[in-house]
């Protein structure tokens, strides 16, 4: 199968940046991948693309640059297309109208897959007839604004599938969208294991990483770390990310006298040697719309103590086993169960070996084998309707499942079972 994947700006940094590469990358062991990003603002993307994953732009935003877009008259006049409630708007323009349209009407993917609210309405709205259309949620509907959500309602039931990264967003979108014919399903996002060793469980150090912005609530974590250093003030905090909030931190981090226990680190890449120098990683976000770095520190052995709020922690980690889900909000409960795990050895080694092992449910191979069964039977539901192009890369790409999965044809249905590839 040639799959593209259309995302707003592959050179920078970020989640869907990072799911989008891991994926991709996964997905090229088998296939024909591109990923096409709308805007390009530096020479190499922070993240390098798999050898095989084609990568290119559609708005050259490099002023050194011989394509430089940023001189088009259009550049500067208001998008009609994207949406005007889409939080990136005002980085759209008619030029992007413009790109993204020629794109979408010339693309010869047999699935393009695109990654943001704005993007996915030119999916579902400008697309030439045939690619299997796949609208990606990265953020959760109940976070979009009433606008949007009701400008997204007319155009969604044109896509073919429609992921979001966790069951309780799936649940919100097929009660609140109404999207028939659409269908819906829940991937997690895929992270790779960290080339390093995982942490041996001995450090005295929690780790945090992630935006300094007011939904992660930093504050609530350092405030709860003041409880922490009071009965072990051997241990120390790491908080990993830049942002707005940092310099609130640091007045905070400094009334509390935290200077010598809790460190504002900066933006960091990559994050995995970082993790593997703690024994334990602190989540205190009063929303995820799902918990990368929750991950991330699993996929490290770090058992993660973390608010249950909504949508990503609670599905991610199994409280008591592989971290501690905790009150939101709440700073005693974010301090006892920091203090359960630095008080128990053994409870914690045993965490971070369970955290270890539940975290392979999150390999990218798993997650695009996920997303390959997912395209394989969606094309064959539209088979009889699409061109032969397509039905024969449907039939070349049968029961080639990334695990090595094959098919077997039983009394006219397709099965498929672990194996080899013949």
């Amino acid at each position: 199968m040639h799959i593209s994947f259309l995302i707003h700006n592959a050179y920078g940094i970020g989640g869907t940046i990072r799911t989008t590469y891991n994926l991709a990358g996964a997905l090229a062991e088998q296939h024909d991948v591109e990923i096409v990003s709308v805007f390009r603002n530096r020479e190499e993307p922070v993240f390098a693309p798999a050898p095989r994953i084609r990568l290119r732009h559609l708005v050259d935003l490099r002023k050194d640059s011989p394509d430089y877009d940023g001189d088009d008259p259009r550049h500067y006049v208001p998008a009609k297309v994207f949406p005007s409630t889409e939080g990136r708007y005002r980085q759209y323009s008619a030029l992007t109208d413009l790109r993204i349209a020629h794109y979408l009407r010339s693309v010869r993917a047999d699935i393009v897959v695109s990654t943001r609210p704005g993007l996915n309405y030119h999916l579902a709205t400008q697309t030439r007839r045939g690619p299997l259309l796949v609208g990606q949620e990265h953020l959760t509907l109940d976070t979009h604004s009433r606008e949007l959500r009701l400008q997204l309602r007319g155009a969604y039931p044109r896509l073919d599938v429609f992921t979001t990264t966790t069951e309780a967003d799936a649940a919100v979108y097929r009660r609140k969208m109404r999207l028939p014919g659409v269908h819906v399903e829940a991937v997690p996002n895929p992270v790779p294991a960290p080339r390093i060793e995982p942490a041996d469980g001995h450090g005295k150090w929690v780790v945090a990483a992630g935006r300094l912005a007011p939904l992660k609530r930093y504050d609530l974590l350092v405030k709860a770390f003041d409880t922490v250093r009071a009965e072990r003030p051997d241990w120390r905090l790491r908080i990993y990310g830049g942002g707005a909030q940092r310099e609130r931190l640091r007045e905070l981090i400094d009334r509390l006298g935290l200077y010598n226990h809790v460190y504002l680190m900066g933006p960091t890449h990559p994050i995995e040697p970082e993790w593997v120098k703690g024994s334990i990683g602190a989540v205190t976000s009063s929303l995820e719309s799902f918990g990368m770095t929750i991950v991330e520190a699993i996929r490290c052995g770090l058992p993660v103590v973390s608010t249950d709020c909504p949508l990503g922690p609670g599905e991610i980690i199994n409280n008591g086993v592989d971290g501690r889900l905790v009150r939101v909000g709440d700073r005693g409960a974010v301090a006892a169960g920091l203090l359960e795990l630095i008080n128990d050895d053994e409870l914690r080694l045993r965490m971070s070996g369970a955290a270890l092992e539940s975290s392979a449910r999150f390999d990218p191979g798993r997650i695009a084998e996920r997303y390959e069964t997912l395209f394989t039977s969606s094309l064959a539901r539209r088979g009889r309707h699409m061109g032969g192009r397509v039905r024969a890369s449907l039939h070349r790409t049968r029961g080639t499942l990334l695990s090595g999965a094959y098919a077997v044809r039983d009394a006219g249905r397709t099965t498929w079972r672990k194996g080899r590839t013949a």
